[in-house]
């Protein structure tokens, strides 16, 4: 249920309205926009209460809330959520590129991207170190020595730095190395994974499931605001359908849909989703124009020599060009970046 306060309500009534909902044993979620202070409870039998909360002065409209997620609902949050990381924002009107290699595979590799990639601008580095592999043949990541490498080259070209997170087990060192935690398509619901990331200090980039629906992908993003971590993204990375011709088939539609339902900046991994480097410059215009706050890009200084994806990774080249006619429509459209 969502309690709409009329405008320039005092503290003392805000808080009146929390308390009594603590009191009926209710869990509140308070969001203060521009114009208006909107109190979100959830519990059971909250809509019983309902006649409670319509007595007070302070309220202006009480709204029914049917859908299953609440807390990462646009009802209970009008304003687009921005997170802010030491500056670098994402969300509302800010865009983002995450870039750099599939997987971290030393440090003179690492070196030569991050220096490439901040030349340009790019804020936030990407690069596995703990890989889900579909063949267990395949480069698994270097592990720990993975994350060590991309903190440091991070901290070297003061980039922000992302990595995907596998397992619980690996939760104190992904609080130390890196600035945001992936959690990868095979893991949208991986549910223990999610609890414990919702103890979690860092934004979460959760990803799209390759069988998931909208409404699984927000659930999901609903237990890590339930467990306490508000700090959520979400990244469309494709789904899985009939076509061969690619990788996964992009959902675009899932951008200004998850807008619309939501209000968590949302991301697309351009690599993932197509599988093919010769896609990703068109779609990336794509990408920007359909409103979504930022794009995943895997970048290789050598595609053809790389441990994983090189097929799916552009050139520096070809990354440049990309960068540069994004950013052409990004201040056509007035959006920071």
């Amino acid at each position: 249920m969502i309690i709409v306060l009329k405008p320039h309500v005092s503290e003392e009534d805000v808080k009146k309205v929390v308390n009594l909902a603590k009191n009926f044993g209710f869990d509140v979620n308070l969001s203060r926009g521009a114009e208006k202070t909107i109190v979100g409870i959830i519990g059971e039998n909250v809509y019983e209460r309902r006649e409670n909360f319509e007595a007070l002065d302070c309220v202006e409209e009480i709204i029914a809330v049917l859908k299953p997620f609440k807390l990462v609902s646009r009802e209970f949050h009008p304003d687009d959520t921005i997170i802010d990381i030491d500056g670098v924002k994402i969300g509302g009107k800010h865009f983002e590129f995450f870039a750099g290699p599939c997987a971290v595979e030393s440090m003179e590799q690492m070196d030569e991207e991050a220096s490439f990639l901040s030349s340009l601008g790019v804020k936030i580095l990407r690069g596995g170190a703990f890989k889900p592999r579909t063949s267990p043949y395949s480069f698994q990541g270097l592990g720990l020595e993975g994350l060590k490498i991309l903190r440091k080259v991070g901290d070297k070209y003061g980039m922000k730095v992302i990595s995907e997170m596998m397992s619980v087990d690996d939760f104190d060192i992904f609080e130390e190395y890196v600035d945001i935690i992936q959690i990868g398509a095979r893991n949208m619901q991986n549910f223990r994974l999610l609890e414990k990331l919702g103890n979690s200090s860092k934004p979460i980039f959760l990803k799209r499931g390759f069988m998931s629906t909208i409404e699984e992908w927000l659930l999901a993003a609903e237990y890590l605001f339930h467990h306490g971590n508000e700090k959520v993204i979400l990244c469309e990375r494709g789904i899985r359908t009939f076509e061969k011709y690619t990788r996964n088939t992009l959902d675009m539609s899932a951008v200004p849909l998850v807008k619309i339902l939501s209000h968590l900046p949302i991301v697309v991994d351009l690599s993932h989703s197509t599988g093919r480097r010769d896609l990703i410059p068109s779609l990336a215009k794509a990408v920007v124009a359909v409103g979504a706050n930022g794009a995943m890009i895997e970048v290789h200084p050598n595609p053809e020599k790389a441990l994983s994806d090189g097929q799916q990774s552009l050139n520096f080249a070809e990354f440049e060009e990309t960068y540069k006619n994004s950013m052409k429509i990004l201040k056509a459209l007035e959006v920071t970046a």
